[in-house]
Parts: C-alpha cells; structure tokens; sequence
C-alpha cells in the first residue's frame, strides 16, 4: 500500500505529492506503479484535479493505451473538467503514429470541444493519420478544413497530403491539388517538392523532375 508506507516514513500524501508521482513512474516505464499510485490517490477522497488526471493519461499514453487515456478524457468531460493542449497532442500524436484514423478524429473532435483551437501541428497530426492509413480522400478533407479554420498550410501539410496520393499513385489529383494551391498564390517548399521529386523518379518523368529542380 503506497500511501501506508508514505505515512509510515513521515512523506506527504497529497494529490500533488501522489501526481508527480504518477508522472515519474510513467516516465520511468513503470506503469504498475503509476496505476498503483492513482488508485491509491483517489482513496484521499478528493476530487481528482485536472493535473492529476493529465498525469494518468500519459501513463496510458507511454504504456500504449491511448484508448484508456481517451476514457479518463470522457470521464473528466462529464465533471466539466479538460485536459491541457499537451497532453491531448500526446493522444493525438500516438493515433497519427499509428495509422489510426478513426481514433486522431475522435481526439480532434474532443480538443475542439475543450475549447482548444487546433494549431499547425495538431491539423498536421490529423493529416498523417489518414496519410498512415492510406486514406487520402480524408487527408484532403482535414487539409481543407483546416484552410476553412483560418490555418495557413505549412509545406510539412502539403508534402503529407502529396506523400499519401503517392502511396494510391494518384497524379492527377495531386496534380490539380497543387495547380489549386498555386492559384490561390501559395508555393510549396522543399519538403513537399522532395515528395514530387522522388515520386517522379520512381515514375520515370524525367522531364517532370527537371522541371521541379529547375523551380525549386
């Protein structure tokens, strides 16, 4: 019993204490320990605090439960309580990691109901989930969106939407996709070009890639 033994050498036994706790263990890869320490802090009998639940989740998050770590994301938003932008980026970054573009929406949709407005980095997340899970169609929806939100595209975006229409071996649509881009007066980079270069290549476009280093 940990707090039995924190109580017998004379240590703190509040949620603070309990927290950090919590978050060294999870860092350490001890994840017994980290779900042994949160159980033992909810026997305080205090309502468990936005920091203590934020440590819980990244447990799960290291330990490859980010399905755990969405469940504590619900049970907090029935007490009206939210977890911060890091750590929903953590959930969001193993979803997208992972190729699982069902579970990066879900956490996209929750930040956005915390009231956190999605950044560059957190749209880009959303992207790679779908690019990961070969889903280019849903690529271009969360790209647009973001468009829609105000966001401007960094060129890490653009190359990840080229880089899934590639993997379905779509030149035209990623051709009409950068026309569209270039109307609108926006130029991609080195990153995005590096996709069309490889992708040409292993094409055999040679004039196409000629083109592409001639610009860039």
């Amino acid at each position: 019993n940990i707090l039995a033994a924190m109580d017998r050498r004379g240590l703190s036994c509040d949620q603070v204490t309990l927290t950090t706790m919590i978050h060294m263990y999870s860092k350490a890869g001890n994840f017994m320990l980290a779900a042994e320490t949160y159980e033992e802090m909810k026997l305080l009998g205090e309502s468990l605090d936005k920091r203590s639940y934020g440590a819980m989740i990244m447990a799960y998050i290291r330990a490859g439960m980010p399905n755990k770590g969405e469940d504590l994301i619900r049970e907090m938003q029935h007490q009206q309580i939210y977890a911060g932008r890091e750590v929903y980026k953590a959930l969001l970054r193993t979803y997208s990691i992972n190729g699982d573009a069902e579970g990066a929406q879900r956490v996209f949709d929750e930040i956005q109901v915390a009231g956190i407005c999605p950044d560059i980095k957190m749209c880009g997340l959303l992207i790679n989930a779908y690019v990961v899970a070969s889903q280019s169609q849903q690529a271009r929806v969360a790209f647009e969106n973001m468009r829609k939100a105000g966001i401007e595209p960094s060129d890490k975006c653009v190359a990840l939407v080229l880089a899934v229409y590639e993997k379905e071996n779509k030149v035209n649509t990623a051709m009409d996709f950068l026309v569209n881009l270039e109307r609108e007066g926006f130029m991609i980079g080195r990153e995005a070009s590096d996709v069309l270069v490889r992708w040409f290549r292993r094409l055999g476009v040679v004039e196409e890639v000629a083109s592409v280093l001639k610009e860039y």
